[in-house]
């Protein structure tokens, strides 16, 4: 576009005013105008458009006045060009579905058929036909055209107008349901005795009435055969079927239970068994349940009706471990194996129900009792060198002239159970501890002990004599004594020599035993094991008791005061006896005096004093007793004459 520049100036004139230049007015007129008539003549067109659907519309329903609509069908019979009441008619006749049709509502297997009428359905062919005729006649002029189109074209089926019997509907399928449902029922498992019974599961059902009321609903608008499905809930019970259990059940009442140790050994006690009859009664049902929440049914044992079983077999299985048992061979310097290590075995109660619990809970007639497991200390394969065992260092023998047979018996029993021991270095030794249960069953005989201030006949008479050899052997070997007990008065057994005559410097180096209320302990106190071995001599009346370790150099020094403050024996008591016959009479209990004994022990080693203790014993006068049968005349003459309480 060329820009007009208006002439410059001479120089050496002034410039007196700008120069503006202005373009016409009549192009931007011309340009408006051309616009309003472009606006003009589309509002035009628009109009004439709008005059033209207007009077198509008009024309098309004049044409079709009072008839339906080219293309119209009511569930697909035709109705086109027809009078509202000419189409009622036709449908009335034609359309019959409400009760010809077949509404199928199916449960698995179950099927019901029925007819829509019989499900409430009312069809209106009026109102049916009367629908079809508005069609094309409602809304706005466009709706209008867009169906009288859509009909002459493709054509139109309107749904027909049906009225549905809510209550007709729903009676029938509660009653539906009086056939369907079922109460969620869970297995169950009964043991009677030796009898096991089952009854499986059900599934519980219940068809719900509304949700599938829609869905009839649904079919049945649609003028249409077709199946229904009928909606049902289902409820699985915990426990559907119990039969693996049962089963279970009835394999463990098949026959007896057993329980035996694992690992069985030479001398190890069992097995045992609980006969079904008495099992069958332990049994209880209960219900358990995995990770995702699914139970079953598990045949459980009765804890507190198995403790009672349990128990007893405790009192067999639980022993404390034992080491070998040796002697040691003076020749070789080697031991000699007499007893085989005993390991120690505890009844793990909780462990062993479980384990019961889980061979139950399979069905399985056996089980394992479950054992805390103690090894002992020396095995049998130990050496003296490993044990530090060459040399004897003590050995005592004490005398028991004029003992009775039940008596040498006793001793003889007692003395039996330290033959062979070891005593760990730095350990306490109890006699009581391997003494045992003094009882007949153990081979103990009755015999005179000293009980309740009087010397009566009692099972064990006689081990006192077993527990002073010990004492005697721990105290001249120089080891602590932690416990010890005199008796309640002297008795010459303790204090014989090896002629049978009294010694009354082994006054107070006598100990008695009555465990768990008396026992006696001494200490190995030396890095040392320490083996014991006993050795009685029935016809000698003798009882050695011997210690081998190493000796690391003590030596032993006492004195003895001997009996001091000695108080004679009170006179003797006869009294008579019912059980004894007439002119019969016994001594139940020896006079003996009354005195007080201070041992000192000094115990040496390497030229210094190792220790030193004192050991007083304070003794009770004792009065002899004897006894007579009813009727004997002048018991004393003849108790003197048979020298009897003299």
């Amino acid at each position: 576009m060329s820009q007009y520049l208006p002439p410059r100036p001479p120089a050496d004139k002034a410039v007196t005013a700008p120069i503006r230049f202005v373009r016409q007015r009549r192009d931007r007129r011309n340009f408006e105008t051309v616009v309003m008539q472009i606006l003009l003549a589309l509002m035009g067109g628009i109009s004439v458009f709008f005059l033209a659907m207007f009077f198509i519309t008009i024309g098309y329903r004049l044409a079709y006045s009072g008839r339906i609509f080219p293309g119209m069908s009511v569930a697909g019979v035709d109705v086109s060009g027809m009078k509202p009441v000419e189409a009622a008619v036709k449908l009335q006749t034609v359309l019959t579905y409400p009760t010809s049709g077949r509404i199928v509502l199916r449960d698995g297997e179950n099927v019901w058929i029925e007819s829509p009428v019989r499900l409430g359905m009312v069809f209106d062919p009026v109102a049916s036909a009367q629908a079809a005729f508005e069609m094309g006649r409602k809304g706005n002029i466009f709706s209008m055209l867009d169906t009288q189109w859509n009909a002459s074209q493709v054509g139109l089926d309107v749904p027909p107008v049906v009225v549905l019997d809510q209550r007709l509907a729903h009676s029938y399928l509660q009653n539906l349901a009086a056939q369907i449902d079922q109460p969620v029922l869970e297995a169950s498992l009964v043991i009677d005795g030796l009898n096991v019974s089952t009854t499986p599961g059900q599934v519980g059902r219940r068809l719900n009435v509304d949700a599938t009321l829609v869905y009839l609903t649904v079919q049945m608008q649609s003028f249409r055969d077709g199946e229904v499905r009928l909606v049902i809930e289902e409820q699985t019970p915990e426990v559907l079927d119990a039969a693996p259990q049962a089963e279970a059940a009835r394999r463990l009442l098949s026959g007896p239970f057993t329980l035996s140790i694992p690992n069985v050994r030479a001398g190890d006690p069992g097995p045992w068994q609980i006969q079904p009859l008495e099992l069958a009664p332990m049994l209880r049902v209960g219900r358990i349940y995995d990770a995702a929440g699914n139970a079953q049914y598990v045949i459980k044992p009765d804890r507190s009706m198995l403790k009672p079983y349990l128990e007893n077999i405790a009192r067999q299985t639980d022993r404390a471990e034992e080491n070998a048992r040796f002697i040691f061979n003076e020749e070789t310097l080697q031991l000699e194996l007499i007893r085989q290590a005993t390991i120690g075995y505890k009844l793990d109660f909780l462990g062993t129900l479980d384990e019961i619990e889980a061979a139950v809970a399979a069905g399985q007639n056996s089980a394992y009792l479950r054992l805390n497991i103690t090894e002992p200390k020396v095995a049998d394969d130990a050496t003296a060198a490993q044990l530090g065992i060459t040399q004897l260092v003590s050995a005592q023998t004490t005398y028991f002239y004029g003992s009775s047979a039940p008596r040498l018996q006793n001793i003889q029993a007692a003395a039996a159970n330290f033959h062979g021991v070891l005593v760990a270095p730095g350990e306490t030794f109890s006699m009581g501890k391997y003494l045992g249960d003094i009882s007949l069953d153990n081979g103990y005989a009755e015999a005179l002990i000293i009980y309740g201030g009087r010397t009566i006949k009692g099972v064990g008479g006689g081990v006192c004599q077993v527990s002073t050899t010990l004492f005697r052997t721990a105290f001249f070997g120089g080891f602590p004594i932690n416990e010890r007990s005199a008796h309640a008065y002297r008795v010459s057994y303790y204090e014989q020599r090896a002629d049978g005559s009294i010694d009354q410097r082994l006054a107070g180096l006598d100990a008695t035993v009555y465990f768990p209320l008396v026992d006696f302990k001494f200490t190995n106190d030396t890095p040392h094991w320490l083996l014991m071995e006993t050795y009685f001599n029935g016809p000698a009346r003798t009882l050695t008791w011997k210690f081998y370790s190493t000796s690391d150099g003590r030596s032993v020094t006492y004195d003895t005061t001997g009996p001091l403050n000695v108080i004679p024996a009170p006179p003797p008591v006869i009294q008579v006896n019912e059980e004894l016959k007439e002119g019969e009479t016994k001594q139940v209990d020896w006079a003996a005096d009354g005195a007080d004994v201070i041992i000192n022990r000094v115990v040496m080693r390497d030229g210094k004093i190792y220790f030193a203790d004192k050991f007083q014993t304070h003794y009770e006068p004792w009065r002899a007793v004897c006894e007579y049968g009813p009727g004997t005349e002048e018991p004393e003459k003849l108790l003197k004459k048979r020298n009897l309480c003299q």
